[in-house]
């Protein structure tokens, strides 16, 4: 009996290097991979929609592995969410077509980036959010955030072990939303990204929003591809996978 089974998975990257599995470090794809395996009684393998960085967060992580397990799908769901940590979850779990693949079937993914924009730290969302203590020009932050729309060629905000040759992306949407409290929230949708692609441009738009860049610097920095002339890169901390498109 061979299924394929698509996982929707929840985590707080804090612990970890990344989704990855990696030698030596402990990684979100490893803690899954061997729970799972337990509770098939046989090795797992699982591909996954987007390889996050280390201390970056997920709301729905996309992934699937195939199997021979009979288990019914509930007892597989109850099963591996008792065995895992209290910072990662199983949402939802589903058969698949056997030809699904959860990166190479996404369509657009949505990621969101919170900034606590205040003079006094935040205890409780501390790795969750990119402290800036300097009041930031939000309007300015919009105005640039509009020039990331569209079909670019984004290698001045690739991170510079990015292994990807073909650079160009697509984005159909990128904004800032103020909550309470001076937290300042940015949602990003694109086709795909590259590594560190959006922390880049988060930390381009926080040095535009502080006055260290101009505002209308930001179509010149796309045109350049070059990694040089854009900002810092923002922490992980504040980034999280929030969805996963499929046709």
């Amino acid at each position: 009996m061979n299924r394929n089974i698509k996982l929707i998975i929840e985590y707080d990257g804090t612990a970890y290097n990344g989704w990855q599995r990696q030698a030596d470090v402990l990684t979100v794809q490893q803690v899954m991979e061997d729970t799972l395996s337990r509770i098939v009684n046989d090795r797992v393998v699982l591909v996954a929609s987007s390889r996050t960085d280390t201390g970056v967060h997920a709301l729905n992580q996309v992934a699937n592995f195939r199997t021979s397990t009979k288990l019914p799908l509930r007892n597989l769901h109850l099963g591996v969410n008792s065995l895992l940590p209290p910072d990662i979850v199983v949402k939802e779990i589903s058969e698949a077509p056997w030809e699904f693949h959860s990166q190479f079937n996404a369509l657009g993914k949505v990621y969101r980036y919170r900034i606590f924009n205040h003079p006094v730290r935040t205890a409780l969302e501390r790795d969750r959010c990119w402290h800036v203590r300097k009041p930031l020009d939000l309007e300015a932050m919009r105005c640039a955030a509009r020039h990331v729309l569209g079909t670019h060629d984004f290698n001045s905000f690739c991170a510079a072990q990015c292994e990807v040759e073909d650079r160009v992306r697509t984005v159909t949407d990128a904004r800032f939303e103020r909550e309470e409290r001076g937290m300042i929230v940015f949602r990003i949708e694109a086709d795909g990204f590259l590594r560190h692609m959006v922390r880049n441009i988060v930390g381009t738009l926080v040095d535009i929003g502080r006055g260290s860049i101009p505002e209308e610097d930001m179509t010149r920095i796309i045109e350049a591809k070059d990694r040089r002339l854009a900002g810092q890169a923002a922490p992980a901390r504040g980034l999280c996978l929030v969805e996963v498109r499929y046709g």
